[in-house]
């Protein structure tokens, strides 16, 4: 098998081999993937955190021979930080991993001291971390695709959120809602509860984290704090009722 890392802060994940198609996902700056195949200036690859796949740049990727030595130690906990490629700064996105200085082709990445913090180890850290980390998001632009600070999906967001803790959630919102243990009433919810949400069809198209039972933050437009209730989300500037409550997930390590 063959590996590639991201050299690139955000390196999009398209739909076909092509600038043109749609961005179904991304990698953050040394985040790996499996190559799976190559056409033209494009590899297709597998992200090996999720397991999504998507045609990448050629020039955004580079061939490894240890995925170990890209194994994080921590994760980018807040904006405006940076990493050294080849020696020069390269913004981050939050939720980069963290590792020690690592090759990739002809490229090394590594990063400074004092930009990361390590994997919270229990529920009450677990709660504080995730409204210190949700908040350093607070009015990222959406973007379809994204999971980066620079522009994030609903559930681009959730997962990034959720990697330093220890807990791996899948890369769309009805993949989510397939995880975790069902939380019966919204009133029985705590922090850190993933609220998901439903069409006319009945299909799962959005996810928020819950900040305890009457507040979600999530991404729609852009990162923001609304109330929720019973029936679902009302945006806290208009008080349009935006999205159908459908069911509320815990996740656990």
């Amino acid at each position: 098998m063959q590996y590639v890392a991201a050299i690139a802060s955000v390196c999009p994940m398209r739909s076909d081999a092509s600038h043109k198609s749609e961005i179904v996902s991304q990698l953050l700056l040394g985040e790996c993937g499996e190559v799976l195949n190559s056409k033209g200036d494009f590899i297709h690859i597998r992200c090996l955190y999720d397991g999504y796949e998507g045609w990448c740049a050629k020039s955004q990727l580079a061939t490894i021979g240890d995925v170990a030595a890209f194994t994080p130690t921590a994760y980018i906990a807040k904006r405006n930080n940076s990493a050294l490629l080849n020696g020069t700064n390269i913004p981050v996105s939050i939720a980069s991993p963290v590792f020690a200085k690592a090759a990739a082709g002809n490229y090394t990445i590594e990063f400074e001291e004092g930009i990361a913090i390590t994997t919270a180890p229990g529920d009450e850290e677990g709660n504080a971390y995730i409204k210190q980390l949700t908040y350093q998001y607070l009015n990222t632009p959406y973007l379809w695709g994204g999971k980066s600070s620079f522009g994030i999906d609903c559930s681009g967001f959730s997962q990034q959120v959720f990697k330093p803790l220890g807990i791996k959630l899948l890369r769309d919102a009805y993949q989510q809602a397939t995880q975790g243990s069902t939380v019966n009433t919204l009133a029985e919810a705590t922090c850190g509860d993933l609220a998901f949400f439903d069409n006319d069809e009945g299909r799962i198209t959005h996810v928020g984290i819950l900040l305890d039972n009457a507040t979600i933050i999530h991404s729609s437009g852009y990162v923001r704090i609304d109330t929720i209730d019973e029936t679902g989300i009302i945006h806290s500037v208009t008080n349009e009722r935006t999205h159908k409550l459908a069911s509320i997930k815990r996740m656990t390590i």
